[in-house]
């Protein structure tokens, strides 16, 4: 897509032919697609991995690929279509191919220079060449050779491999010159399919380019000013906009009557395909996260499901949370994972909250009457064949989203990372100075120093269909050092705004955990990322970071309850241990809602008291609880949480 002559241009190609559409914003409505000529000089057709080249002079050309020895740019008009100017580069890669496809070829100005960039195959590879005048002469265009920086001495640190199909250089006002390209993760991570990365070129004595290998270090972005854009992990969506976000994506054509977001205002209504489940994704890039829906479906058949999806991208592996009916006749949820499925009775009815937790590569199920207290389904799957699998013939990755199957429901929101769900410190979207360990079951921590920083993105802290409110802030964390301090910013660590300052001190030794709290210094609302910055003094580590998470106080699923700063808790709630299973530590969170004596202890299968986690007098208010299970046995164990009357139980699985 390029902006030309005050207009959108999209090119693409479809079984071996190029089309363009047009619009006035990149968001539409576009154009009725237009077929492009096919120039008669070229003996091959316009093909596919193409790409719009602008040059100096206002000119345009569609640089084409198509086949291993066809290599071409084509002028264009205003209309879109080829001029008839020509220049055929079939000399590029004659039999036996020394550059395999060359394709994806893109090109770029520079210093006097037209540059032409293409990529070897999908096992990686990029070159380069250059020539002083636009020509087919092959004797004017100079080879260059590797333009990535494949002699790096950090290449095989990477966490990825494979960069090619660059786009072609960008260069900024502070000249400084980038470009972006896809590759491959490595390793257990291949599912997310191919990622985009940005890394910046540099240009020797001589002019020949070169772009940083994608090495596992951080480095000074461009010089940008924002503007406003969230990282672009998933957003949440609360449907009441008149058109879908474009992040969404049907898998394959889908009409228009299949769903709306009118019919209902502020709900997404899904129908089935008539053969086959309807479906609504986005890519799913990151190792931990919350999904969380609110579902109306009034299901009457064992066929009729509607619910959560994390789909892999060859779209025959998949994990499902979702409302049904049961052989004989109760309406129930389903957790799947392929073949593998349990059950619950579904005791909220037709309307249900839903929601997936990841951690790594464990994946777990709940459903929740009114999205506060929640129910696990069964156990956790681990879904490392859908993490690890390498689709190289779609390209997709993984994708997460909502879907029906057999009968239409409706589906009130879209959360993404939910503030109050346990958020894994392990992996941030984005991070500067910080370690990460990564642990079972998504029990990694992340060590930091003074001056670093972390990004969680895509956070949704509430908003009138999701009608919470932070209170507090909740860290756990190990410290051997002098302590230091993490601050909470929204959107930006340098206009965002900072929302709560918690100190962490020395806990006694680096894997000795505790938690630390503090209250949220302004209301917060809507979907937001989320920076830690850490301060401190301490020349070497400062603290370790497990987790962080948000208590609320919520009102009722119908309004937005506004609660003053520091008000004590509503509700007497033992909060589902995180992360379950585990091993060896897990944590607890729980509340009370008035002054008590307040005991929390846990129970093998028979009944048996086996650790007391506290006994005392507590005043209202939300606490944590973290618990080493180093020293028990594999099985099942019960939490009881008791105050008074009032009692909770939680059944925990620790597997090692």
């Amino acid at each position: 897509m390029v902006y030309y002559h005050q207009t959108y241009w999209d090119y693409f190609s479809r079984g071996g032919s190029m089309y363009f559409v047009t619009a006035d914003t990149p968001r539409g409505p576009w154009s009725v697609p237009t077929r492009v000529n096919n120039p008669p000089q070229l003996s091959y057709s316009l093909g596919y991995d193409n790409s719009i080249f602008i040059d100096d002079d206002g000119k345009w050309y569609l640089v084409v690929k198509n086949g291993q020895p066809n290599n071409g740019i084509v002028e264009l008009g205003s209309d879109g279509q080829p001029t008839g100017t020509v220049y055929d580069l079939k000399w590029l890669n004659p039999s036996p191919y020394p550059y395999s496809w060359a394709e994806g070829p893109v090109m770029w100005r520079y210093h006097g220079y037209y540059y032409y960039s293409f990529a070897h195959d999908l096992s990686g590879g990029q070159k380069v060449m250059r020539s002083l005048t636009l020509t087919a002469d092959s004797a004017s265009w100079q080879m260059l050779g590797d333009f990535f920086n494949m002699n790096d001495p950090q290449i095989y640190t990477s966490l990825f491999t494979t960069p090619n199909h660059s786009s072609n250089v960008v260069t900024l006002d502070d000249s400084t010159f980038w470009v972006v390209h896809p590759l491959y993760a490595k390793g257990e991570w291949k599912g997310q399919g191919r990622q985009g990365l940005l890394n910046q070129v540099r240009y020797d004595a001589n002019g020949k380019p070169t772009a940083d290998y994608p090495i596992n270090k951080f480095f000074a972005a461009p010089s940008l000013s924002s503007g406003g854009i969230p990282w672009m992990a998933p957003k949440s969506d609360a449907f009441s906009s008149p058109q879908l976000n474009p992040e969404w994506s049907h898998l394959g054509s889908t009409p228009d009557n299949l769903w709306s977001l009118s019919e209902r205002p502020g709900w997404l209504r899904m129908t089935p395909k008539s053969t086959k489940m309807n479906t609504l994704t986005k890519n799913d890039g990151e190792h931990n996260y919350s999904l969380i829906t609110r579902l109306d479906f009034d299901p009457q058949v064992t066929n009729d499901q509607a619910g959560l999806l994390i789909l892999r991208g060859d779209e025959t592996s998949s994990v499902k949370l979702y409302s049904s009916v049961a052989p004989g006749g109760n309406k129930s949820i389903y957790f799947s994972y392929d073949a593998s499925q349990y059950q619950a009775q579904n005791t909220a009815g037709d309307t249900v909250w839903l929601k997936i937790v990841r951690m790594e590569h464990i994946i777990s199920g709940y459903f929740s009457v009114d999205g506060t207290t929640w129910t696990q389904v069964g156990q956790s799957f681990s879904i490392t064949s859908i993490d690890s699998y390498s689709d190289f013939s779609t390209f997709t990755g993984t994708r997460q989203g909502l879907y029906v199957s057999n009968r239409s429901a409706y589906f009130d929101l879209y959360i993404y990372r939910d503030a109050y769900t346990p958020i894994s410190a392990e992996c941030p979207a984005n991070r500067r100075g910080t370690n990460a360990s990564v642990g079972s079951g998504g029990t990694g921590s992340l060590e930091t120093h003074a001056g670093d920083w972390a990004l969680y993105a895509g956070v949704e802290f509430g908003r009138p269909d999701y009608p919470k409110q932070p209170d507090s802030l909740l860290i756990t964390a190990s410290c051997a050092s002098t302590g230091g301090t993490v601050e909470v910013w929204l959107d930006s660590l340098d206009t965002g705004t900072k929302i709560a300052q918690c100190a962490v001190t020395n806990t006694g030794g680096w894997s000795t955990f505790g938690t630390f709290g503090t209250k949220v210094l302004s209301p917060v609302a809507g979907n937001h990322d989320v920076y830690l910055k850490f301060n401190g003094t301490s020349p070497d580590s400062l603290l370790v970071l497990r987790s962080l998470v948000f208590t609320a106080v919520a009102g009722p699923a119908t309004s937005v309850h506004n609660v003053g700063r520091g008000q004590a808790p509503r509700n007497f709630e033992l909060q589902q241990n995180f992360p379950n299973p585990f091993n060896p530590s897990t944590h607890f969170m729980y509340s009370v809602p008035e002054k008590g004596y307040v005991t929390l202890r846990l129970f093998d299968v028979l009944g048996r008291e086996v650790a007391d986690l506290f006994e005392g007098v507590q005043t209202a208010g939300a606490y944590s609880v973290t618990f080493n299970a180093a020293h028990f046995a594999s099985g099942t164990y019960f939490c009881r949480l008791e105050e008074g009357a009032l009692e909770a139980t939680r059944k925990l699985v620790l597997l090692k």
